[in-house]
């Protein structure tokens, strides 16, 4: 996989997102740290599922995933991709390093701000299945970030086992919510928060069912300002129905339907603890951050292997 199959000035790269509940690709050409999608996919595989309670992953997780890499690795090589960069460290051929919170942190951050300056006083919110990732931005850069011990995953396997969930669970699972955003968010972050945006599954899911999509449509959510009213509606939609009815609903994708309280949970207690009335919604994140970082890895030599799929911890 060499560089000779496009311009000096193209160059196309991938990157692989393995998070707790979904696993994500991104196919993109860079040029003059530009990014133009040319394919994304993302698929439900839950390698977290009953982590919490077992402490390991399960079998037939892992295998949903395997199933999945190697589906996006036959995209990879019918794509022309010229260099890989992901979240995962698996045996399908690719380097892989280890990425620090604190790298995984500065790719969200770069992603985010690919085609935007970042203000002041601004925190990125992503709600994963397993964790939930906050990274403050400065004017010069990356202020502040850390990464909580609850996601959409874990938040509903600890607390929300009734279907649908009881009020006495969602007030369970709220308080968690809270008490470790007020334990790890220092004051001087917290104060200083004047806006937020939001990004991956959960809060892109949530903003397409606030926008009333009957077909998922990236354009349309990127740069949607869901407001604290309306996530609580969706919020209350969502907890009201069965799994059965909630995976009817339209834009949200149905595997994702059994975690999306748990996450919607997240993100308003976010907001509220930052006291903020909206969150606008990004489709760029960390993907896109790890796109433009695939695009400055040095060219290997023809017929090694793609450089540098990264693995966060």
């Amino acid at each position: 996989m060499g560089r000779g199959i496009q311009s000096s000035l193209v160059s196309r790269v991938a990157a692989v997102d393995l998070g707790t509940n979904s696993t994500r690709l991104l196919v993109a050409d860079i040029e003059d740290g530009r990014i133009s999608d040319v394919d994304r996919e993302t698929r439900i595989t839950r390698l977290g599922e009953g982590v919490d309670a077992r402490r390991r992953l399960l079998p037939v997780p892992i295998a949903r995933v395997r199933n999945v890499l190697s589906d996006y690795r036959k995209t990879l090589e019918s794509l022309g991709v010229e260099a890989f960069l992901g979240e995962i460290e698996w045996s399908y051929g690719f380097k892989s390093r280890l990425l620090s919170g604190h790298d995984e942190a500065m790719l969200m951050f770069r992603g985010v701000t690919a085609e935007r300056e970042l203000r002041a006083g601004t925190v990125i919110v992503d709600i994963g299945g397993g964790s939930t990732e906050l990274v403050a931005g400065a004017l010069d850069g990356l202020r502040w970030h850390d990464s909580l011990d609850i996601g959409s995953v874990r938040l509903t396997e600890r607390f929300l086992h009734s279907d649908p969930p009881t009020e006495a669970e969602l007030d369970d699972a709220a308080a968690a919510v809270r008490a470790l955003l007020s334990e790890r968010v220092p004051d001087e972050v917290r104060n200083e928060t004047r806006s937020a945006i939001g990004v991956a599954g959960t809060l892109t899911s949530i903003a397409g069912l606030a926008l009333g999509l009957e077909e998922y449509d990236r354009d349309q959510v990127h740069g949607f300002e869901l407001s604290a009213e309306a996530l609580d509606e969706q919020l209350q939609r969502l907890a009201s129905v069965p799994l059965a009815e909630r995976r009817k609903l339209r834009p949200l994708d149905p595997d994702r339907a059994p975690v999306i309280v748990g996450g919607a949970v997240i993100a308003r207690e976010v907001l509220d603890f930052f006291g903020l009335d909206k969150l606008e919604i990004s489709e760029r994140d960390i993907l896109d951050g790890a796109a433009l970082a695939a695009a400055e890895l040095p060219e290997e030599d023809e017929g090694a292997a793609p450089p540098g799929a990264y693995t966060c911890c």
